[in-house]
């Protein structure tokens, strides 16, 4: 499975005094199992990309091919991809609509005709997977907390079985002992369920730790493609795009150009400290 974005083109208000160009002949290709971490700053082309990727917005110009499928085709079944390319938008409650927190997660496998019985039995297992405690599942979702209502958005989306989860911006307004559940939750069905995931942040920090390939995104293009470490290397890049690299990339630099032999391509604290002790420990055996 894979999705493959050819030359993608998009303009917001075109032909009026607010067009604007979006997507700049975007390509690119995103394997089955990735785990991606799309950054830039505001503006810069993120969430219209991830609205092209099921079909919310449709290209100016260029084509995207699900499973090698032309999604523009004109008996292309939509619905069916958005089922297959779940997007959860950064404001739950743009999509939290139902009485209660069970119902709205019932909505979507009850759309795709499912029995009443598979519909329950699959609502209560994604709410035991994000674990969102059981005396929510019955309350409406807006009475809930901010990261309470991420995980019912959430809960919605995987009920419908997706193959990709795109989360835009997931931990936004969360408190940093909300924003650490979130992203370890996401990160574990990651692992346990095997899909593509697909994190829209403007954190370093986060993608740095959790996403094993980095997309940076500047003024509807993509500036920067590859592994975390490889991507941070360019930090005078993404200063210059009004970004910036995680902490620990400023402190191995400063470290190796002082003459400290570290691994200037860590990514987290845990590295970090790996590539210190062991640059430590080699100085002195050299002694």
């Amino acid at each position: 499975m894979s999705i493959i974005l050819d030359k993608v083109s998009y303009v917001y208000g075109r032909k009026t005094a607010y067009e604007k160009q979006a997507l700049r002949n975007i390509s690119l290709k995103i394997e089955d199992g990735e785990f991606i971490g799309l950054i830039g700053h505001t503006g810069s082309g993120k969430s219209t990309l991830i609205q092209h990727l099921n079909g919310l917005l449709q290209a100016d110009s260029g084509g995207i091919y699900y499973n090698g499928r032309d999604i523009y085709e004109t008996d292309y079944d939509k619905k069916e991809l958005r089922s297959k390319v779940g997007l959860v938008f950064q404001y739950p409650e743009h999509q939290l609509f139902e009485t209660t927190v069970f119902e709205d997660v019932c909505f979507g496998p009850r759309n795709l005709g499912l029995s009443k019985k598979e519909t329950e039995l699959r609502a209560f297992g994604v709410l035991r997977s994000v674990g969102l405690p059981e005396e929510c599942w019955y309350q409406s979702p807006f009475t809930l907390s901010g990261g309470q209502k991420r995980r019912a958005a959430i809960a919605g989306v995987l009920a419908m079985k997706p193959e990709v989860l795109i989360l835009d911006e997931p931990t936004a307004g969360l408190d940093p002992k909300g924003r650490d559940e979130i992203l370890e939750q996401v990160a574990s069905m990651h692992r346990e369920l095997h899909m593509t995931v697909i994190l829209v942040s403007h954190s370093m920090e986060d993608v740095a730790r959790y996403v094993n390939r980095l997309i940076v995104m500047n003024q509807g293009s993509i500036l920067l493609d590859g592994r975390p470490g490889e991507v941070f290397q360019y930090y005078r890049e993404l200063e210059a795009v009004g970004l910036a690299a995680p902490q620990v990339t400023y402190l191995m630099h400063e470290l190796q150009q002082r003459g400290i032999p570290v691994d200037t391509g860590v990514t987290t604290l845990e590295e970090a400290k790996e590539s210190i002790l062991q640059a430590f420990s080699g100085r002195t055996r050299s002694r």
